[in-house]
């Protein structure tokens, strides 16, 4: 019997496809994405908006824009994480109401404003805690968990103040909350919002925590076989997203100098709209924070133009829930779209057998040759 492999073939084998051959080329990736696709509407929307509403290029519209959406752009940082698990927070504007209401009360009994910004945040904290408890401990569903803390919340905010609002806040605070870095028309709490941008980024995208984070959403089961701690993960994220949210709750409180039960009524409405918008997959497992911080951006500036065009709340709230609805379906058929191309994609150095040029042979001449 002579040997299968001829030395004279110097003809490279064939292998099946690799990961290289499924990836698009980098500028494919970065410019085809839904960040650059969100970033790229912002500055269509404010170019249009510059040119056609009266005083929205002025850079007073821009530093109320900003702070504006500063309280969004926090809650948006955790509830980002939290969505890509699969999971959800709707109780953070009522945490923001409850961590303001807390704050104001503790300040108004004579607590010094740092104390009670510092029980304020654990106040969020708690909050969070509980969340999370309820969804990886008892194992019931975020979405119906945190519909049933936003409840919950909001009426202990309410509760504690009533229809009384706690004002007198120290105008040093005050001022803070409402003023600009230096000269520039940026307002201070982007400070904030620029440290918390980063830390998050790294978490997410440049850890093993944050890997895991995507694990989750893509397979819990496959995650939890592969040694990530799903449920610690979730209670770390209910908890970074109720302490961020009590952050925001004293900025909102400092910045209209008012501690009341109905602050931030609504405002988880915008904040799960722009996360969306920016490309996270309310089924979790894919998302980045570049897009949703655009998404955030986008959502206030359409709103501010609206303010400008004279337009109503009720309309502001329409065009909000109707970007909800559209990034949701758009990206079901983006996925569609996608998986559809990869199953009418040609396998490339396929290793399936070849005709034999020689015709059919048997079994004993394959082994002669």
């Amino acid at each position: 019997m002579t040997s299968l492999i001829d030395p004279s073939d110097t003809s490279t084998p064939s292998r099946g496809r690799t990961y290289r051959d499924h990836q698009r080329p980098l500028w494919q990736r970065v410019l085809l994405s839904r960040d650059v696709a969100v970033w790229a509407a912002l500055v269509v929307v404010y170019l249009y908006a510059s040119a056609t509403v009266p005083f929205f290029d002025r850079p007073i519209t821009i530093t109320y824009l900003l702070l504006d959406v500063a309280p969004i752009l926090l809650i948006a940082l955790p509830m980002t994480l939290v969505i890509i698990t699969g999971e959800i927070d709707l109780s953070v504007a009522s945490t923001v109401a409850l961590a303001s209401v807390s704050f104001g009360v503790l300040y108004d009994k004579g607590t010094p404003v740092v104390l009670a910004a510092v029980a304020a945040l654990l106040v969020g904290v708690v909050c969070g805690a509980f969340n999370g408890f309820l969804v990886t401990v008892v194992g019931l569903p975020s979405l119906a968990v945190t519909i049933g803390t936003l409840a919950l919340y909001r009426g202990i905010a309410v509760g504690l103040l009533g229809t009384t609002a706690v004002t007198d806040f120290p105008e040093a605070w005050t001022d803070w909350a409402r003023g600009r870095i230096g000269e520039s028309d940026i307002p201070s709490i982007m400070i904030v919002f620029a440290v918390l941008a980063v830390l998050f980024i790294v978490l997410l995208h440049f850890t093993a925590f944050g890997r895991g984070i995507f694990a989750i959403g893509l397979n819990e089961g496959a995650a939890r076989f592969s040694g990530i701690r799903v449920e610690r993960t979730k209670l770390v994220l209910f908890m970074l997203t109720g302490v961020v949210s009590a952050m925001a709750g004293i900025y909102y409180t400092l910045r209209y100098g008012s501690a009341r039960g109905d602050n931030a009524n609504g405002m988880e409405l915008q904040v799960i709209a722009a996360v969306l918008l920016g490309g996270v997959s309310i089924f979790g497992g894919r998302g980045a924070l570049p897009g949703v911080i655009a998404g955030v951006l986008l959502i206030g500036a359409i709103g501010s133009a609206l303010r400008l065009a004279d337009q109503t709340a009720d309309v502001i709230n329409i065009v909000t829930g109707l970007l909800l609805v559209v990034s949701v379906v758009g990206s079901s058929v983006l996925g569609w779209i996608g998986s559809r191309r990869r199953r009418g994609a040609p396998e490339p150095n396929s290793t399936t057998p070849q005709a034999d040029p020689d015709g059919p042979v048997s079994n004993r001449e394959r082994e002669d040759r």
